[in-house]
């Protein structure tokens, strides 16, 4: 400990006492201070590690241009820090070098200055404020998480249709190759399951127990969830490799387009990691409340998907081999994005070594709650293979290519609603935590109303400009000609999924995944693929009964799970609501 005897010169003079009692041949001195109470020591970790690894002379922190401490000076730089004098501390040093300088972006909150009781008491306000939906509308708390959500959902669902436009316009064979894209979307669908699991399992519990005030066991959910993802991720790229083309046959694949989704599943299997890292992780993104940061994640991948794609597919001749290039390297970028921010100074929660300890309980609460997204994946991949199968045996190759063209139009046009519906799961879990009951329904009412008035216009819309959505894809005659009534008959009613996106998302922000993993099973396993069997064999009524069966499961999977949701969940939070109220 050392008595500074000018105190009255400020931070100056206790950077020179510093300076004079260190070793001469010091390396670097790295000088912090002490009215920064929020100041973090992994931030002050990573700061060092980043200041070593910059190769640079001079290092600080940063927030949106605002220099601050800790801050960092090379050895070579002993003499002129001993030089300095005023009250200016080591800033001109920095402003004779600035070549030298690197800086490290960091939260507000670590820069915060307390020098009196006041500022001490508004610094614990905005902490605890930060990121907290059980304060402000509950509206405006979806909205902003909506808005970058959706918007990252629906560039998301380019990394895939991206590739299907692009396919679509070969000169040679595009109906085929095309075909051939729409039967790797079952196997592309269980990857998506597998990220569900984990992703959407654990990322409503990281916001339960934010809600709680419970960051390690938070962070400790989100750390076992990345761990599982890896692992899982590594088992499907095996099991994958060795049986994709039984698997494809299976799917409906015929001898001419067998060719064209082997070439396109082996390139994406090989990179299945970095896309069950880019989806499942980017829900704990979301789930803090850091709804723009998700969105950039998925629109770094989009973008270079876009730009990737016509340079393998057109100007390598790679034709769907590029495609699936292009896809695995964009969503590699989005996994390194992610990980980058996850393991950085400004996520609130981290992810750490030391929460990736696996432990069985918490793996089953997290594969518990996520297992409604999976369920929900698995069967929409086993719809897929019934659509397929079905309609490769009554339609031929073109009802398989026509199903690939409305799989694409159906993913992008239900996005809006799905991301208004899962940013409120997080909000609605906070709240539930914070024991905010009148908040949550608040947010079930805002959510369902606003999905069902889109679906309502996005049906208008797909059943008046069918023909405009078909040849996005395809601008062969004979599947624009089929193609138009083919998605009149899927999308009608489309409305009524809103109502199933709705109380589905409640179930799972609740944390009661039985529900909904009954819901997505009750929809697709018990109403859709008996229907795809039995409309056009009993009833003969074709390809067109095939497709009856979508909008049939819309009507009443629709009104059974939103209808459950009123009679169960909505009345408990209506009774925890009173007794709330009656003992304050």
């Amino acid at each position: 400990m050392l008595e500074n005897p000018f105190s009255e010169e400020g931070i100056t003079a206790s950077i020179r006492l510093g300076v004079a009692a260190a070793w001469e041949d010091t390396d670097a001195f790295l000088f912090f201070v002490a009215d920064q109470p929020y100041t973090e020591g992994e931030m002050i970790a990573s700061f060092a590690e980043g200041y070593f690894k910059s190769g640079k002379k001079l290092g600080c922190t940063a927030f949106k241009g605002r220099r601050g401490s800790p801050t960092a000076f090379g050895g070579c730089y002993r003499s002129e820090l001993l030089a300095i004098s005023g009250d200016k501390g080591g800033r001109q040093v920095m402003k004779n070098h600035p070549e030298e300088l690197w800086i490290m972006e960091t939260e507000e909150k670590q820069l915060w200055d307390v020098d009196l009781p006041e500022d001490l008491k508004r610094g614990e306000k905005s902490m605890a404020q930060e990121h907290d939906f059980s304060k402000g509308s509950i509206i405006s708390n979806i909205l902003k998480l909506a808005l970058p959500m959706t918007l990252a959902q629906l560039i998301n669902v380019l990394y895939n249709i991206i590739d299907r436009i692009y396919i679509g316009q070969l000169p040679e064979d595009a109906t085929l190759s095309l075909a051939g894209l729409g039967l790797c979307l079952p196997i592309i669908s269980i990857v998506i399951a597998f990220a569900n699991l984990f992703g959407m399992g654990g990322a409503p519990l990281c916001s339960i127990e934010r809600g709680r005030g419970n960051k390690e066991e938070a962070e400790a959910i989100m750390g076992n969830s990345f761990v599982m993802m890896v692992l899982v991720g590594l088992l499907l790229t095996t099991a994958g490799l060795l049986f994709k083309r039984p698997l494809l046959y299976l799917f409906g694949a015929s001898d001419a387009t067998i060719g064209y989704a082997d070439d396109y599943v082996t390139i994406y299997l090989l990179g299945n990691i970095f896309v069950m890292v880019g989806l499942g992780m980017n829900s704990f993104i979301n789930s803090q409340g850091f709804g723009t940061i998700g969105m950039m994640t998925v629109l770094l991948g989009a973008a270079a998907n876009i730009l990737l794609d016509p340079v393998f597919i057109f100007g390598f001749h790679m034709g769907v081999q590029g495609a699936a290039l292009a896809t695995i390297l964009s969503q590699f970028l989005s996994a390194v994005w992610i990980l980058r921010f996850l393991t950085g100074p400004k996520a609130t929660l981290r992810l750490r070594r030391s929460s990736m300890r696996l432990e069985r309980e918490r793996i089953f609460r997290i594969m518990g709650l996520g297992m409604s997204g999976f369920t929900m994946a698995i069967t929409n991949s086993s719809v897929q293979i019934m659509y397929n199968t079905m309609l490769q045996r009554v339609g031929g190759d073109l009802y398989v290519g026509i199903m690939t063209v409305i799989n694409s139009v159906r993913e992008v046009i239900s996005m809006p609603a799905q991301g208004v519906t899962n940013s409120a799961q997080p909000i609605m879990g906070y709240n539930y935590g914070a024991k905010e009951y009148g908040r949550v329904k608040k947010a079930i009412v805002f959510m369902s109303s606003v999905s069902v008035l889109y679906t309502l216009a996005a049906w208008g819309l797909i059943h008046g400009f069918s023909e405009f959505f078909i040849r996005m894809f395809n601008r062969s005659g004979e599947l624009v000609e089929a193609g138009i009534p083919a998605m009149r008959i899927y999308f009608f009613g489309f409305f009524m999924m809103s109502l199933q996106f709705a109380g589905q998302s409640v179930f799972v922000g609740l944390g009661k995944s039985r529900y909904a993993v009954f819901f997505s099973i009750f929809r697709k396993v018990i109403i859709v693929i008996p229907l795809i069997l039995i409309l056009p064999t009993i009833f003969h009524l074709g390809t067109d009964g095939i497709l009856m069966a979508e909008p049939i499961s819309n009507f009443i999977g629709g009104t059974a799970c939103f209808g459950i949701m009123l009679c169960t969940v909505w009345r408990e939070l209506g009774k925890k609501e009173k007794s709330n109220a009656q003992e304050t």
